[in-house]
């Protein structure tokens, strides 16, 4: 586990079927460490995360579940996932104890609209620090660039570029991703870039 920008540590663990690192992130705040996305961490970094302790864990959307049960069981952390993604998660005998809202801020983070990839996709926006996370919403890769999921794992492709859109309506500078390789610098520049090869602007 490794700060990858102030007070904010991420662990990895390679995906040899998609061909990158799945992503879990953890925010140090003095509300409560929030916990994001958090894939199965090595022994060493799962006794980091206990001992830095966690008070949430937010899942971006129904994918994301990864590790959550086994990081509440021992950290006594609530786990929060959009309604719209609940069911699904649940079925996945993911333990689920909250909901997260659009609009609404958990910590420092503003829960943001993601719908497209599933419909209860959600995106963390943290404005003070412009910092954006995601799930599935973009993806990592190749490195230093967005990109997008194959839309064959897509329930809305089309409203999946509409939120990307939303996206550039924010203030941003980094973007930390639950797949690939997060950018530290001009992220929202990258998804500027991304955003111009849709094919559809009037969705």
């Amino acid at each position: 586990m490794r700060e990858i920008v102030d007070d904010i540590l991420t662990w990895s663990r390679f995906s040899e079927a998609h061909g990158y690192d799945f992503n879990g992130h953890l925010i140090r705040h003095p509300g409560g460490n929030i916990c994001i996305d958090p894939v199965e961490p090595s022994q060493d970094d799962f006794e980091a995360l206990v001992g830095e302790g966690v008070s949430r864990i937010l899942l971006t959307n129904r994918n994301h579940s990864r590790a959550a049960n086994r990081i509440r069981a021992s950290t006594g952390a609530r786990t929060a996932i959009h309604a719209d993604d609940a069911d699904h998660a649940r079925g996945q005998n993911t333990d689920i104890d909250q909901e997260l809202t659009v609009g609404r801020r958990i910590g420092p983070l503003e829960v943001i609209a993601a719908a497209g990839k599933s419909p209860g996709e959600v995106a963390l926006f943290w404005p003070e620090r412009r910092i954006l996370i995601v799930g599935d919403a973009i993806i990592g890769q190749p490195p230093g660039r967005c990109g997008l999921l194959p839309e064959r794992v897509m329930d809305d492709p089309a409203g999946l570029r509409s939120s990307l859109r939303r996206f550039l309506e924010l203030d941003f500078e980094t973007l930390l991703v639950g797949d690939g390789q997060s950018i530290l610098g001009e992220a929202k520049a990258r998804l500027e870039e991304l955003v111009e090869t849709f094919a559809d602007p009037l969705r």
